[in-house]
């Protein structure tokens, strides 16, 4: 999580420092939105790839005796707690309300009905990103994981998704699939 945030805050700090050196700087949603494209496609295609009978899944299933996996979330979960997050943190950047019942989706059982709840989730931080501008970006905003600017908050939020796809890249390989970003 540290890494993640220090590789959060690099890139931001980055972007900055071509704005102090002479270089255009690019309006935030035309920076950050496709980063969320970029987990959108890996993360979808890995939801999609499990099969339904499989989502179900995680390394408690496998009994391993001495293992720590009592407490992980199966692949499902970690599809639907993405969905949920996205509207967390993307809700909190733009001021933009939820067409969904965001607490619904951690009840949602069926493969079908998870992928669906996540594309939408998507939709929701792009629509999020693009309230983003040079003017709004960097004020202050109630903390979201100790990040207070809407830019900070809409970065991590995608750094959110690569820690779950992570996870699930995992689930994937132990079924014996190889994940959509890989097959490439």
């Amino acid at each position: 999580m540290k890494f993640t945030k220090m590789m959060l805050v690099a890139a931001l700090a980055c972007g900055l420092s071509l704005c102090a050196h002479g270089q255009a700087p690019v309006a935030p949603a035309q920076s950050l939105d496709p980063m969320v494209s970029m987990i959108e496609g890996e993360f979808m295609g890995a939801a999609k790839a499990m099969p339904a009978d499989k989502y179900d899944f995680s390394p408690k299933t496998l009994a391993i005796p001495g293992s720590k996996f009592e407490d992980v979330r199966t692949f499902g979960e970690q599809v639907k707690h993405v969905a949920q997050a996205n509207y967390f943190f993307y809700m909190s950047i733009s001021g933009l309300k939820p067409d969904v019942d965001v607490r619904a989706i951690g009840q949602l059982k069926s493969k079908d009905e998870i992928v669906e709840a996540a594309a939408k989730s998507f939709a929701f931080a792009h629509r999020a990103v693009a309230t983003l501008t040079p003017e709004n970006a960097w004020l202050t905003i109630k903390p979201v994981d100790g990040l207070n600017t809407r830019a900070a908050v809409a970065a991590f939020g995608v750094a959110h998704c690569f820690d779950h796809y992570g996870q699930m890249v995992e689930y994937l390989r132990m079924n014996g699939i190889v994940p959509p970003a890989s097959a490439k």
